[in-house]
């Protein structure tokens, strides 16, 4: 089978196309036919070699952690699954591939196309845990920087769903987007505390960085203090007292086929951008410089 590899740390040009053999799946595991593979912030730091210290990479590796295909072969013990059906779900092989493997999957709604599929899985998640550790609840104003991406699509309506106001940062170019997605949108940068005490004179109650471009010290400042702020981009949280929100393996099937029912009844927007497999390397390129609107797609078939 065709499949993205990286066999050394480095750039997007690490990447590069190999025929490679089709994986057999092992007990609880079904593999699928790619149809489309998600495209995170993650992939390029696991690349990179940044991550490698939480995220121990075995080279030749295929990127890509969210997957939506057709299933076409079941491992032992799997049940609720049957050859044919049409899924979503988080990749255990990597998922820049013609076949991946798939240990949790979700049925994928026939009006939800494959491209919007892939788009769920990791941002639905990460959109949702952290809106939890943040404890998120009705009439409460949250705070979320860098927030146009796949993850913050989702966040904003999460939150949103949930009662919350959200006050949502980007550049010039997506701030009717956040609008449009149910946030008061204002740009980041020099002078955003002026900014958002303008828009919030009671205060921001929770603060969800997902840019990772030093808006924590920004946040500590309109929170007054550590508490309630989350980031999932900046990896000098620590240093600064704040809560890092690592990927996580607690992964519902359950609740990823609910989202995938509301995106397919058109109750959550989802916007992608899809490439090509022979041009995965542009994706990822393009995920490492940030200002992506929704969610980037890799495409097979």
């Amino acid at each position: 089978m065709k499949a993205i590899l990286f066999d050394r740390f480095g750039g997007p040009e690490v990447l590069h196309e190999a025929d490679v053999e089709v994986p057999r799946p092992g007990p609880g595991q079904v593999r699928l036919r790619v149809k489309a593979a998600g495209v995170n912030g993650l992939d390029g730091k696991i690349r990179s070699g940044a991550m490698e210290a939480a995220f121990p990479t075995p080279l030749p590796a295929v990127p890509g952690r969210e997957v939506a295909g057709v299933v076409d072969a079941l491992g032992e013990g799997v049940t609720g699954v049957t050859v044919g059906d049409e899924v979503l779900g988080w990749s255990d092989t990597g998922s820049y591939a013609e076949y991946a493997l798939a240990t949790t999957v979700a049925p994928k709604p026939a009006d939800l196309g494959w491209q919007r599929a892939a788009a769920l899985p990791v941002a639905s998640e990460t959109a949702e845990r952290v809106l939890n550790l943040l404890g998120i609840a009705a009439g409460e104003t949250v705070l979320m920087h860098g927030a146009a991406g796949g993850v913050g699509t989702l966040a904003v309506q999460f939150a949103t769903a949930r009662g919350a106001r959200v006050i949502a940062t980007a550049g010039p170019a997506n701030q009717e987007y956040l609008v449009s997605l149910g946030a008061t949108a204002t740009p980041y940068g020099e002078g955003l505390v002026e900014r958002v005490r303008a828009l919030a004179p009671d205060g921001v109650d929770a603060v969800f960085d997902l840019a990772g471009k030093g808006a924590l010290e920004d946040s500590i400042a309109l929170r007054g203090g550590t508490e309630r702020i989350v980031t999932i981009a900046d990896f000098r949280a620590h240093q600064l007292g704040i809560t890092f929100a690592s990927s996580s393996q607690e992964r519902s099937a359950v609740r990823l086929a609910a989202v995938a029912r509301e995106a397919a009844a058109g109750e959550l927007v989802t916007t992608v951008a899809a490439y090509p497999l022979d041009q995965a390397a542009t994706a990822q390129q393009v995920s490492d410089a940030g200002h992506v609107r929704g969610k980037l797609v890799i495409t097979l078939d």
